[in-house]
C-alpha cells in the first residue's frame, strides 16, 4: 500500500470530508438535540467553528438533519450515514416533486448543497402540486449527481457546496406541506448556524491573541484586542442564554422563537463583521499573506456570514419589535 500523501497535497474538499466523516463517527451521536441541553449543542458547534468553519458547516447540516427527522417523527440517522440539509431556494425553476404510484420522485437542480460528495443522504426541499415540502433522499449517484464546477469559491471552498442535479430520484416525504418551515426547531436551528459563525470569529481572533501573548502588544493593538475580547465574550453569553431559553420552551408555546433567532443571528453577524475588521486593522496584511490558517479563516467567515439576510432580517425584527412593544403597552 502506498504511503498516505501529506496533508497539503489534498484538496480543501478532501480534507474537510475526512474530518466530517470522523466527526459523524466519533462525536455526532453525543450532541444533544435542541430542547435538551441546547447550550451544550451550540457550544459544540462553536467549538467546531473554532477548529475549521467548513467542517462546522457540514457537521451543523448533519446535526440539523437529525433534529428535523426527530421533530417530524422519523428515525435518526443510522450509523455510517452522513446527512445534509439542502434547502436553498433562490429564484429559478428549482426542484420539483411528483407523487407516483411508486412513491415520491424529485427532479431538478438544487444549489448550495454542502457536502455534495461526502453526504450519503440529504433532506431536500422541493415544490410539489400541494405546496412546499421536505424530502429525505438517499444519494444514489444514478439519480443525484453533483454538478462539477458550480462551487469555484475561495471562501468556504472545503464545504463542497456544489449544485446537485436530481433526475427522478426516489424521495420520502418528511412531514406535511410547510412543516419544515413552521416547526419551532427551524428557528432553533438558525441559532445553531450562528454558533458556527461565532466559532469562526474566535478562530479569526486567535492570531491577535497569539500576537499579544508573544509580547507584541502596543497601545494600538491592545485597544483592538480589548474590543474583540468584549465582543466575543458578550456573544458567547448571548448564544449560551439562547440555548437555555430554548430548553425552557422547546415547542415555542410563548411564541418567542422567531424574535430570538433574528436577534441572535443579527448580533452574531455584527460581531463577526467587527472582529474581522478589528483583527485586520490590528495585524495588517502579514497574517493574511503568511499564515494560511488565518487567511482561510478570514475568507471562510466572510462567505459564511452572508447566510444572514442582512437588512431583510433586520426589517423583520423591527416589525416584530414594534408589535411586541405595542402588546406590552396595553
Amino acid at each position: 500500500m502506498p504511503p498516505e500523501l501529506p496533508d497539503h497535497t489534498r484538496t480543501p474538499e478532501r480534507r474537510t470530508a475526512d474530518l466530517f466523516v470522523d466527526f459523524v463517527k466519533r462525536e455526532a451521536g453525543d450532541v444533544p438535540l435542541p430542547g435538551r441541553s441546547t447550550a451544550r449543542r451550540f457550544s459544540t458547534l462553536s467549538d467546531l467553528g473554532k477548529r475549521d468553519l467548513c467542517v462546522a458547516r457540514l457537521a451543523e447540516g448533519h446535526l440539523d438533519a437529525a433534529a428535523i427527522l426527530h421533530e417530524l417523527g422519523h428515525p435518526l440517522p443510522a450509523a455510517g450515514e452522513r446527512w445534509g440539509v439542502w434547502a436553498a431556494r433562490p429564484p429559478g425553476p428549482g426542484v420539483r416533486a411528483t407523487r407516483t404510484a411508486q412513491g415520491w420522485r424529485i427532479s431538478g437542480v438544487k444549489p448550495y448543497c454542502s457536502g455534495a460528495h461526502s453526504c450519503t443522504h440529504a433532506l431536500v426541499t422541493a415544490d410539489a402540486d400541494d405546496g412546499y415540502r421536505l424530502f429525505a433522499v438517499t444519494l444514489d449517484r444514478s439519480a443525484a449527481q453533483p454538478v462539477e464546477g458550480t462551487w469555484p469559491a475561495i471562501g468556504m471552498a472545503g464545504s463542497d457546496s456544489l449544485d446537485m442535479s436530481f433526475s427522478n430520484a426516489r424521495a420520502r416525504a418528511v412531514g406535511e406541506v410547510e412543516d419544515y418551515l413552521t416547526r419551532p426547531g427551524f428557528q432553533h436551528g438558525g441559532i445553531g448556524v450562528a454558533a458556527c459563525w461565532l466559532g469562526g470569529a474566535h478562530l479569526v481572533a486567535a492570531t491577535l491573541y497569539e500576537r499579544a501573548a508573544g509580547g507584541q502588544l502596543n497601545e494600538h493593538t491592545a485597544a483592538h484586542l480589548g474590543t474583540v475580547d468584549m465582543l466575543l465574550h458578550t456573544a458567547d453569553g448571548v448564544v449560551c442564554r439562547a440555548g437555555e431559553d430554548i430548553d425552557t420552551d422547546p415547542l415555542d408555546e410563548r411564541r418567542h422563537a422567531r424574535t430570538r433567532s433574528l436577534r441572535v443571528r443579527a448580533l452574531i453577524e455584527k460581531v463577526c463583521t467587527e472582529v474581522l475588521d478589528h483583527v485586520g486593522r490590528a495585524t495588517g496584511a502579514g497574517p493574511l499573506c503568511r499564515d494560511e490558517r488565518h487567511a482561510r479563516a478570514v475568507a471562510d467567515l466572510t462567505v459564511y456570514i452572508r447566510q444572514h439576510h442582512a437588512e431583510a432580517n433586520l426589517a423583520e425584527l423591527g416589525r416584530l419589535a414594534t408589535v411586541g412593544a405595542a402588546e406590552e403597552a396595553r
